[in-house]
């Protein structure tokens, strides 16, 4: 009895750890699939707001344009379609949408302020100074202080300089503390050649907004041409350390060690900068020179400073250097031969290029050629494209520039009050418009 009681309680206890499944009725053949709920046009601008806000802008591009093809005739959207399109360094499309939005709305001033920074970027300045001055002949807008300090720095990159001065004046007239408008008219001077005076105005910048990063990058750039170099990286320094994002003041850092051979350095500073900054033509072109630098020791440099090259025609493309450059630096590598061989004779066929450099580059296309057909694995350097660099470990900008202030008597102190900045390291720094973020959603 207790055998037979101890196997039905087993029995038991298995019957309890069963699962029992319940039974499913059969989907109906005919049964239509579950609807699909498309967003609304408010939401997915909000969508594409929110991408922007992450820092997703091929996302933020994509949903802006699904708004744009709902409601096209909206200056919301398409100026920020223009925002996202300068932010990836795409100058032509986003000039297109400013235009758009400011046909829509020629009051915009956002749009205003960033088509005309555009025009600057893309050396259309009479383009940005006719944009401004129509803004202004509004009497409501006469003396808007932001649109009259951005055509200052228009007329100034348009060697206007008679303009660009009575610009700033009219602005310092009516707004005596504005540090924008001093910032402008030192670099004024400084375009004339005037370095003491430019020098004395950005002290006064300085008394005004002293955590101004632009006011100590505009004094470096003084300090270069008074031939301070060891006072005038100390204040581009002193500009990325109030805004360690601050670009123009990395590029001139990145510019200096370039001009010192110390291509590592450069190189660093630059591939920042540029990341910053993708609309910056001269910044890539300062970054591809720093990576060609490098070319004789890692050929691979070589095709990266052929792609930095490129990058610079992308933005302008007419830039001599960089059709030559990029020429000379692919042919470092066989990865980059092909490319190599294109821009070389693009290169040969510019109007600046002599007799004598049409001869090296003949020679070195028949130089690839000859290797391509043979399979060699690498090219010679030639003796004239041996970079100068310092060798690895070797001296960097800031090592040069301290054995050059020791090796010099006392450079004079500034004319005005202005000591150098905490710290030891040319695009001046104007005060552009600044990028504002998307505007509130369109009504669908």
């Amino acid at each position: 009895m207790k055998i037979k009681l101890v196997s039905l309680i087993g029995a038991v206890a298995l019957l309890g750890c069963q699962t029992v499944e319940p039974e499913k009725k059969p989907d109906p053949i005919d049964k239509p699939p579950p609807k699909v709920v498309e967003k609304t046009t408010k939401e997915v601008f909000a969508d594409a707001v929110a991408a922007y806000d992450a820092g997703n802008l091929d996302a933020a591009k994509e949903g802006f344009a699904k708004v744009a093809a709902k409601v096209p005739n909206n200056v919301v959207v398409q100026f920020n379609q223009g925002l996202i399109a300068e932010k990836q360094g795409r100058l032509s499309d986003a000039a297109g949408f400013y235009e758009a939005a400011n046909k829509l709305d020629p009051k915009h001033k956002s749009t205003l302020l960033n088509l005309g920074r555009v025009y600057r970027l893309q050396d259309r300045f009479d383009n940005a100074i006719a944009l401004y001055e129509g803004a202004l002949k509004d009497p409501a807008s006469e003396y808007d202080v932001e649109l009259n300090n951005n055509l200052t720095v228009a007329y100034r990159l348009a060697r206007k300089y008679k303009e660009a001065e009575a610009t700033a004046r009219k602005v310092l007239a009516r707004t005596k503390d504005n540090a924008d408008a001093y910032k402008n008219l030192a670099l004024i001077y400084f375009d004339q050649n005037n370095y003491r005076l430019a020098e004395f105005i950005s002290a006064n910048a300085k008394k005004l907004d002293d955590k101004d990063p632009g006011v100590y990058n505009n004094l470096g750039l003084i300090y270069l041409k008074l031939d301070d170099r060891r006072l005038a990286l100390s204040q581009f320094q002193k500009a990325v350390s109030l805004k360690a994002d601050f670009a123009p003041a990395l590029f001139n850092i990145g510019a200096m060690a370039l001009a010192f051979r110390d291509y590592d350095g450069a190189e660093k500073v630059l591939s920042k900068a540029t990341e910053l900054d993708k609309n910056s033509y001269e910044g890539f072109l300062a970054y591809a020179f720093a990576l060609d630098g490098q070319k004789g020791r890692d050929a691979k440099k070589g095709v990266k400073a052929g792609e930095m090259f490129e990058r610079v025609l992308a933005i302008k493309a007419d830039q001599n250097d960089a059709i030559c450059g990029a020429g000379w630096a692919y042919a470092a590598d066989k990865a980059g031969w092909d490319k190599a061989l294109g821009f070389l004779e693009k290169c040969k066929g510019l109007p600046g290029t002599s007799n004598t450099d049409q001869q090296l580059i003949d020679s070195k296309m028949k130089g690839i050629v000859a290797m391509q057909k043979a399979g060699a694995a690498q090219p010679k350097v030639e003796e004239k494209e041996k970079p100068k660099a310092a060798p690895t470990g070797g001296a960097s900008m800031l090592d040069k520039v301290e054995a050059d202030a020791a090796k010099q008597p006392d450079a004079e102190q500034p004319a005005s009050n202005t000591p150098p900045a905490d710290g030891t390291a040319p695009a001046p720094a104007p005060a552009p418009a600044p990028a504002p973020t998307p505007a509130p959603a369109p009504k669908s």
